[in-house]
C-alpha cells in the first residue's frame, strides 16, 4: 500500500470562477460584443449566466463567430 504523503502551507490556486471568459456583468440593456466562438458554445455560458443572474440575451451567428446582445 502506497503512502499518501500530506503536504502542509500549499495555498489554494485562484478559483476559475473569479475570470470570465464573456463580459456579461458589464453588459447593460442593449450591448452587445462579438466573439470568435460558436454559437453553441457561447449559448450555453449566456444560457447558464442568464438563468442565475436574472437577465436575457440573444446570439446570432455573425462572421464566423457569433454576437451576443443583452435584450433585459
Amino acid at each position: 500500500m502506497n503512502q499518501i504523503k500530506i503536504d502542509k502551507g500549499v495555498p489554494v490556486p485562484t478559483s476559475r470562477w473569479g475570470k470570465r471568459k464573456y463580459p456579461f456583468p458589464d453588459m447593460e440593456i442593449g450591448d452587445s460584443f462579438f466573439t470568435d466562438d460558436k454559437q453553441e458554445t457561447v449559448g450555453s455560458s449566456v444560457a447558464t449566466y442568464a438563468r442565475f443572474n436574472n437577465k436575457k440575451f440573444t446570439t446570432r451567428s455573425e462572421n464566423g463567430g457569433t454576437r451576443v446582445w443583452r435584450i433585459a
